[in-house]
């Protein structure tokens, strides 16, 4: 079982090493909401092309092939089992150009959940911290 930390947390079938996420190709789309097609990565009308012999192994599919194909960062972790993908490059680059963060609640010092668009129309700064 491995862990997907995309739009959403799933936990499906699989299995991770230090290059590759597998899983079965039926469960990309609960995953990502993609489905692979003869003609590419698919979702609705919209198709990415891509060939089905650099997503697939033995019948299947590497999700961080797949995130790369669909211009989504991700990072695999082996010893949690866990796979984290980013959002598409077109969104992180809009967020920077309209300078416009995503909306988001952390706990603050005393126990009480802030969240940005608390403080909207105020000015903000936003410091991140962390230890690795």
């Amino acid at each position: 079982m491995i862990k997907v930390i995309a739009d959403q947390v799933v936990e499906t079938d699989g299995t991770i090493d230090s290059t590759r996420a597998i899983i079965a190709t039926d469960a990309l789309m609960d995953i990502l909401g993609w489905e692979l097609k003869d003609e590419g990565l698919c979702r609705d009308e919209l198709c990415v092309p891509a060939e089905r012999a650099t997503l697939e192994t033995d019948g299947k599919l590497d999700l961080a092939a797949v995130a790369r194909t669909l211009g989504r960062p991700s990072i695999l972790d082996p010893e949690t089992n866990a796979i984290a993908i980013g959002a598409p490059a077109t969104d992180r680059s809009a967020a920077l150009k309209d300078r416009v963060a995503p909306n988001f609640s952390l706990t603050d010092i005393d126990g009480v959940s802030r969240s940005l668009a608390d403080y909207a129309g105020k000015k903000r700064l936003l410091v991140a911290f962390s230890s690795w």
